[in-house]
């Protein structure tokens, strides 16, 4: 054989009738959302400094060389995680449409939904927990964060303003300090649950004792929002 037969040789015959094989299609967007979900499941369970790269790649049944691409480095990948976690709860606030109800029910919903979301999403107490072991670091270089909490902020004290005006609700309360009190109310429950329950020998994950909690948490907002200073 000579060598420019040797450079042809291998050629592939196609059966006749079959048809020739297409690439097949790379989903970009799905990879990308399955290595960050994946990504947030090890950063809850491992922490940061545990976390792996490679696991993540396993957990996402994903190219390694993939994840590098489409989020660059571990300290990236985290970043984006803590995006992404924060970009969904703010989306689900602002799908509330507050401004349409009157002030004790806006706020109702708001404390309702804040404690649901805890609960639908025990990771977010858990990546919390781990930014917070990272004494917020990288949440303080995500440009993105103060605007997602602008209007979240904006929207609470315009519920204020509106049950001041009408007599509903004291007229001194700061917004931001009032939304770290509804989330508090949701996230202790939900990030203890475990500890609570044996230390008071009750399940605390059982629906009625769930209802009761979120019952209390709308009710202690409202007392609040209702009771005048001397």
């Amino acid at each position: 054989m000579t060598q420019g037969q040797a450079e042809t040789a291998p050629v592939t015959r196609r059966r006749k009738g079959a048809t020739p094989a297409t690439p097949r299609p790379r989903d970009a967007e799905k990879t990308k959302a399955l290595i960050l979900k994946a990504a947030r499941d090890e950063f809850c369970e491992q922490g940061f400094n545990g976390a792996r790269v490679d696991a993540i790649a396993a957990r996402a049944k994903a190219n390694k060389r993939l994840l590098y691409h489409y989020y660059g480095n571990k300290e990236a990948l985290y970043s984006a995680v803590l995006l992404d976690a924060y970009r969904e709860i703010r989306q689900g606030e602002k799908q509330l449409t507050l401004s349409q109800y009157d002030p004790v029910e806006a706020v109702d919903r708001m404390v309702r939904f804040t404690f649901r979301h805890f609960l639908a999403n025990p990771w977010f107490p858990r990546l919390l927990a781990v930014e917070n072991l990272q004494n917020g670091r990288f949440l303080k270089q995500i440009e993105d964060i103060p605007a997602l909490h602008s209007p979240l902020v904006a929207e609470l004290r315009e519920i204020l303003r509106r049950g001041g005006e009408s007599g509903a609700f004291r007229a001194d309360v700061d917004p931001m300090q009032l939304y770290i009190s509804i989330a508090g109310l949701g996230y202790f429950y939900v990030s203890n649950m475990t500890t609570l329950s044996v230390i008071f020998g009750r399940d605390l994950s059982q629906f009625a004792l769930i209802q009761e909690r979120e019952a209390q948490a709308v009710q202690m907002v409202l007392d609040y929002l209702r009771t005048r200073r001397p």
